[in-house]
């Protein structure tokens, strides 16, 4: 393991699919594509990730692609090059100039 790599966390790289469920008690780091269902601390979205699914993160930080059922409980975030689509839970919001809402959102 090279020492930038956080244990417990999960790396899905730019050209790599993946669908199932993944639970990482960390932080989950998507560059490509997720297709299922995802329990996390911490989630970043990397501009070349796409997520589907029914995510339940803590604090979600999207650059990329999020689709279907979303819970952030405390924080989501939406970078200018973001976009979320679907039923969406969170905590708090914060949305940069760019970024792209779309769905049912409520807080919770």
């Amino acid at each position: 393991m090279n020492p930038t790599t956080k244990q417990n966390s999960v790396f899905i790289g730019e050209g790599v699919s993946f669908k199932g469920s993944i639970n990482a008690p960390d932080e989950a780091v998507i560059e490509g594509q997720f297709d299922g269902d995802l329990t996390v601390s911490n989630l970043l979205i990397g501009q070349t990730g796409r997520v589907t699914g029914t995510i339940k993160a803590d604090r979600v930080d999207v650059k990329g692609e999020l689709n279907k059922d979303i819970s952030s409980r405390q924080l989501l975030i939406v970078r200018s090059t973001g976009k979320v689509n679907g039923t969406l839970e969170y905590g708090e919001i914060e949305i940069e100039r760019g970024g792209q809402v779309r769905g049912n959102m409520s807080q919770v």
